[in-house]
């Protein structure tokens, strides 16, 4: 059970095409847990943080196509870097959950950890960073 206090965690918020499959990546690939579930968003929290899927207005949403698999939203000026105990269990997480993830040969070492980048269901750009 996460010991995190309910408040002021840092977190993360990511806008969603589609709240459900965009939160089922993040619970899986980062073992959180749902903490709230409305029709425009869920609070994902776990690990001392919190992740809001935050539904994108219907009338923009419906104007949005997602490739499968889907394209890198490169162009974003920020990437959310997530320690994980497991790269191969992230991987299995990722593919289960329409994301993707890079060969384990693209992955590289900095700081004590090997990192390794993919995206989310949506292609929002997501790091992935293992403790050696």
């Amino acid at each position: 059970m996460d010991k995190s206090p309910p408040h002021g965690q840092a977190g993360l918020v990511v806008f969603a095409k589609s709240v459900k499959k965009l939160s089922a990546f993040y619970v899986r690939t980062l073992g959180l847990e749902v903490l709230e579930s409305a029709r425009s968003h869920q609070l994902l929290r776990g690990n001392g943080y919190d992740v809001v899927v935050h539904a994108i207005p219907a009338k923009i949403a419906r104007e949005i196509q997602i490739a499968k698999p889907p394209l890198l939203r490169e162009e974003s000026a920020m990437k959310p870097s997530f320690v994980v105990p497991d790269l191969q269990a992230v991987r299995l997480a990722v593919e289960a959950t329409g994301g993707w993830l890079k060969p384990a040969d693209a992955a590289w070492t900095i700081r004590g950890h090997t990192v390794l980048d993919g995206c989310d269901p949506e292609g929002n750009v997501v790091q992935f960073k293992q403790a050696l």
